[in-house]
């Protein structure tokens, strides 16, 4: 069973908590997005923007389109309630993630950076996440280390 599978709560509703939660612990900027794949929501805080991003799943999935069990079809108005449920799942989710998350930078747990490297915004873009994983992936492929990025024209 999913958390918030059966939430009542709007994803606005979720948002908005998300922005209050932010500010409550001090963030600086708030930004949120969406196209038909996935959200955003970006934030400044300790001096680091994050980023995360939630992908929406498919309003044509069969997860929707089809009831669970024998595979009835829904009808487009029960497939768009069955969607949209699926999205208040995922941002009560996240709501759930970074309150959890700030909560315990807050009580001296764990640290901002370490609660929050994979989704802190890079100079080029990429989260913390998306520039190590492939790294990540490769050195356990290899079984060694990646070789360190020359500075100065030395290894």
């Amino acid at each position: 069973m999913r958390y918030a599978e059966s939430t009542s709560v709007s994803v606005e509703r979720s948002k908005a908590e998300i922005e209050k939660i932010l500010q409550r612990y001090g963030a600086e900027q708030f930004v949120s997005g969406w196209d038909q794949e996935k959200a955003y929501i970006g934030f400044k805080l300790m001096n680091r923007l994050i980023k995360f991003i939630i992908s929406l799943p498919p309003k044509n999935s069969p997860d929707f389109t089809k009831t669970p069990g024998r595979g009835y079809r829904r009808t487009p108005e029960k497939a768009l309630a069955a969607w949209e449920q699926a999205c208040r799942q995922r941002w009560r989710a996240l709501s759930l993630v970074i309150k959890a998350k700030l909560e315990a930078v807050e009580s001296g747990i764990t640290e901002f950076d370490d609660e929050f490297l994979a989704h802190i915004v890079l100079p080029d873009g990429r989260t913390a996440g998306d520039y190590l994983k492939p790294q990540i992936a490769l050195a356990y492929e290899k079984g060694e280390m990646p070789k360190l990025l020359p500075f100065g024209g030395k290894e």
